[in-house]
C-alpha cells in the first residue's frame, strides 16, 4: 500500500515526464514500493532520466542542477532535487555507481509500467532491481533485496 505523500509524488513525477522523449524509470526504494513490497520506508524518489530528458524536465519545474551532487558511492552528469511534490524527486542523468571495477553507469534495461491513480509510472522488473540494489551494496539496499526476492 503506497502512502498518500508517495502517491501523490509519483503522479506529480509522472505527470511532469510525461513529455519525455526517452525512457524513464523509478529506482531504489519507490520502485521496491510500487513492486508492492511492504513494508518499505521510501523517504524520496528516485528517478534516472537521459540527460536531454533531465535537462528539460528540470527547466520546466524550475530545478537548479546541483553541482556537487557526487558521493563516494553514487554521481551523475546532471542531478537535482525537485521540492515542490510532498516526498523529494531525485533527478538522476548519467547515474553511476562506485564498483571494485571503477564507476559503473545504472541503466536499467526492463521497463515496467505500473499505474498510480491514472498516472502511468515505470520501474525496471523485480530481477532487474534487485540487482541494481545488490549493486549499490548498502545494508538498506540489501535488505531491499531480500524483501524483493521470493524466498525458496
Amino acid at each position: 500500500m503506497l502512502s498518500a505523500d508517495l502517491r501523490q509524488t509519483l503522479v506529480m513525477t509522472a505527470d511532469a515526464l510525461a513529455r519525455a522523449q526517452d525512457p524513464w524509470w523509478v529506482v531504489s526504494s519507490a520502485a521496491v514500493a510500487l513492486h508492492g513490497v511492504t513494508p518499505v520506508e521510501v523517504g524520496d524518489v528516485d528517478v534516472l532520466l537521459s540527460v536531454a530528458d533531465a535537462q528539460r524536465a528540470m527547466d520546466q519545474l524550475g530545478v537548479a542542477p546541483i553541482k556537487d551532487g557526487a558521493s563516494a558511492l553514487f554521481r551523475s552528469t546532471l542531478f537535482g532535487q525537485w521540492e515542490s511534490p510532498p516526498l523529494v524527486v531525485e533527478i538522476m542523468a548519467g547515474f553511476h555507481v562506485a564498483t571494485g571495477a571503477g564507476w559503473t553507469k545504472v541503466l536499467p534495461r526492463t521497463r515496467v509500467p505500473i499505474f498510480v491513480d491514472e498516472s502511468v509510472v515505470y520501474v525496471p522488473d523485480r530481477a532487474e532491481l534487485a540487482e541494481m540494489l545488490r549493486l549499490f551494496g548498502r545494508p538498506k539496499d540489501l535488505e531491499r533485496v531480500r524483501l524483493l526476492t521470493p524466498q525458496v
